[in-house]
């Protein structure tokens, strides 16, 4: 390495020294890409994921018949008449009465089709208190909740005139409106306060206006352009509201890190004396090297989703790869080019009090962090005895883990009682279990008309409830023209999927087999809630190993180029794990476990959602890679210039620590908004996340990190003779940033 040398090396050293030469041409660009990205991605529009292609297995199956069949289901929806009290029964005239006018009421509005009574279905429960008023909505069953609203005021209507009984409506269209009534708002209120949330944290950290809205404004355009392309991209890969979401968290917490990051070190620069010039030049082959090293790591990460082979989660995951992209573009090419605009003016609308306050206690330049500094002092004392309290400590937070219970969570679970529509589904599920979320039998048949076909229909629907997987009643709905029938057996269980999961088993591997199962060229496959949330547990299930190798095989392996040692390779792998662990363990303590559960408002959850740990693995993973690469880059930097291992530890820990603090508070709060949130699945991301970004910034970077290396030693930089042919990553910084080259003993100059 030669450091005495002017020459700069690497790409981010040499993306930034050209953009601080060509100012205007670098912001023209990257303008110019925003704006074409948008557009282009307006005039593309967005396609987003079909339901035939969310998952694999049967429910994949049935799906793609239906699809290729050209049917579209309607939504269906459900008016619970129940009497209040056990004096009154579906055979009384008031209660027939009842029903009758939800009947005319709902037909009255002229949005529903197929209205059934349940004297005529039989849909009356066993106790005969209660009895189901069942009809389609007419149209597209994904707008339906657009158009619900009138047979939802028909149906209160009549409520009013049948003070007796309970009279409730649930189905897809009309918790699709109360979903979006009662969350749509609350969920976009908080993706828009994410941004000023930011920016105040940053006017805090800075102590200046302008120097704040760097990162936003960064963050802000490197969404934008992701937007665009997501509309691009999504014509060869779909794309859906929820990879929207994420990609808005992840871009925002990137987008402000990278430029954080970048915009310190230049500030440090300055403050030490270096003229504008020569500062740029020194953070963009320092931080500026360290954000393409977080990226690429970031943005592998990233790609273990597209090796689950679930649609929703591919599209998380190349939204976030791409918004990780954009950003770390962004951070080493326009943010050198604005920075050297503006020079001193960064300054600008500064903030007096917390200007002082900054400086004093390090938080700005290149001064140290006086708290990080007194903790690190009792760190590297006893490094044997801080690893140990610490790991152990993340190990016991860990540990409930071990036990995690993951599962789809059903309606009661997302939402608790807080929603009517909810008690409605409770007392559905009670009367008639299974029946608010059917088991749907697609088959598919030359001729459903056949005999045989018919038959088979027929022995099936007998099975089905003499098996116990069902109580009844099962519906069967043909298609002659399209040769279908879907056949709804209410599950055993109703809303336990664990229970309702036995019932599903006993469909698939005993009733079908023996019924339909005997007919050649039939195709049966069940789909429904809880098919579905069975199929996607399996398919995930199975992608877990290979999602895991993959990050960890590739994080691994960039680390080793990147720092050009085997040890910082390994503990960096290891000490990212113990961190994402030690979220498990809090996600398992507070939703399944309950402890402290009130706090978050999570009570009686009972479960993990199913998709969660994987992405949490996924998401935490990459953004643990940003403080560690910046961190370790520092400590080697400080190595370099011939600082002892322990100095250098000091040094690296300190000099960061203000950065480090304000971009995990940044994302803690951030991700802390989601935790914010009432549906429980959003609720237990943002906590998972929150927490272990925390846990990361402190436990790891500031106590775990230095103790292991500072126990380490020189070996932290040990590279086997048999790898030095690997390519070299590593970062030369500037002849005024480096003192000549660090040598040891015996004069031989130090490889690091």
């Amino acid at each position: 390495m030669r450091n005495g040398d002017s020459r700069v090396r690497g790409i981010a050293a040499r993306a930034g020294g050209w953009s601080a030469r060509h100012r205007w041409t670098a912001v023209g660009i990257w303008v110019l890409f925003v704006v074409l990205a948008v557009g282009l991605g307006s005039a593309a529009g967005r396609v987003d994921v079909k339901d035939s292609d969310q998952l694999k297995g049967e429910t994949h199956t049935a799906a793609k018949i239906i699809e290729d069949a050209g049917i579209e289901e309607p939504a269906g929806e459900t008016v619970l008449v129940q009497a209040r009290d056990a004096k009154l029964t579906a055979t009384d005239a008031e209660f027939r009465k009842a029903v009758e006018a939800v009947v005319t009421a709902v037909e009255g509005t002229g949005e529903v089709t197929e209205v059934t009574s349940p004297y005529d279905t039989r849909t009356i429960s066993k106790d005969g208190r209660s009895a189901l008023v069942q009809f389609d909505v007419r149209g597209d069953s994904d707008t339906a909740g657009e158009r619900i609203e009138p047979v939802l005021k028909a149906v209160e209507g009549v409520q009013k005139e049948h003070e007796a009984l309970r009279i409730e409506e649930i189905g897809g269209a009309s918790m699709m409106k109360t979903f979006d009534d009662a969350f749509g708002d609350d969920f976009k209120k908080a993706e828009y306060s994410a941004v000023p949330v930011a920016l105040g944290i940053l006017l805090i950290a800075f102590g200046a206006l302008v120097a704040a809205l760097l990162p936003v404004l960064l963050a802000v355009t490197a969404i934008m352009a992701t937007m665009g392309l997501m509309g691009v991209v999504s014509h060869v890969m779909p794309m859906s509201d929820t990879a929207n979401s994420v990609m808005l968290l992840v871009g925002l917490a990137v987008g402000v890190d990278y430029c954080l990051f970048y915009l310190r070190r230049e500030r440090e620069e300055r403050e030490a004396g270096r003229d504008g010039q020569t500062a740029l030049r020194i953070a963009a082959a320092t931080s500026g090297r360290a954000i393409i090293v977080s990226g690429v790591t970031v943005c592998v990460a990233m790609a273990g989703m597209l090796f689950t082979g679930l649609a929703e989660f591919e599209a998380m995951g190349l939204a976030s790869l791409m918004v990780v992209a954009v950003a770390m573009v962004g951070s080493v090419t326009v943010l050198p080019a604005l920075l050297s605009l503006l020079g001193e003016r960064v300054e600008k609308g500064r903030i007096p009090f917390l200007r002082r306050r900054n400086r004093k206690r390090g938080n700005g330049g290149g001064g140290e962090s006086r708290f990080w500094s007194a903790v690190l002092k009792g760190v590297l004392a006893r490094p044997l005895v801080s690893v140990l309290v610490a790991a152990g400590a993340l190990l016991a937070i860990a540990a409930p883990a071990l036990g995690m219970k993951t599962q789809n969570l059903t309606l009661d679970q997302e939402f608790g009682d807080s929603l009517p529509i909810v008690q409605t589904y409770n007392r559905v599920n009670e009367a008639f279990p299974g029946g608010s979320d059917p088991a749907e039998v697609v088959v598919h048949a030359k001729d459903i008309n056949a005999p045989e076909v018919k038959s088979a229909l027929a022995d099936f629907r007998e099975r089905a409830i003499s098996s116990g997987a069902s109580r009844g009643p099962v519906e069967i709905k043909l298609h002659d023209a399209q040769n279908i029938a879907f056949v709804y057996v209410p599950l055993v269980g109703g809303s336990d999927l664990d229970k309702a999961g036995a019932s599903l088993d006993k469909l698939r591997d005993d009733v079908r087999p023996a019924t339909l199962g005997r007919v050649d060229g039939v195709e049966a496959p069940i789909t429904g809630q809880v098919a579905g949330s069975k199929d996607f547990n399996d398919q995930l299930a199975g992608a877990v190993v290979p999602v895991f190798a993959f990050v960890v095989v590739f994080a691994f392996a960039l680390m080793l180029l990147s720092f050009r040692s085997l040890t910082i390779a390994i503990t960096s792998i290891v000490l990212n794990l113990l961190s994402v662990g030690a979220a498990y363990g809090i996600l398992v303590g507070v939703f399944q476990h309950g402890w402290g559960a009130s706090l978050v408002g999570a009570e009686g959850v009972g479960a993990i959602v199913t998709w969660l740990p994987l992405f949490l693995f996924v998401i935490l993973f990459g953004l643990s890679m940003d403080y560690h690469v910046f961190v370790v880059s520092r400590i080697r930097e400080a190595r370099l210039r011939g600082l002892t291992t322990r100095d250098a530890i000091t040094h690296g820990v300190v000099t960061t620590a203000g950065v480090v603090t304000s971009a995990a508070v940044i994302m803690v709060a951030v991700f802390a908004i989601f935790g914010t949130l009432s549906m429980q699945s959003m609720k237990q991301m943002g906590v998972g996340l929150a927490a272990a970004v925390l846990i990361d910034a402190t436990v790891i970077r500031g106590v775990l990190l230095p103790a292991v290396m500072a126990l380490l030693g020189e070996r932290n930089w040990y590279l086997p003779k048999w790898l030095h042919r690997l390519p070299d990553l590593t970062h030369d910084e500037s002849s005024e940033a480096i003192a000549p080259t660090a040598r040891d003993g015996e004069g031989e100059p130090l490889r690091v």
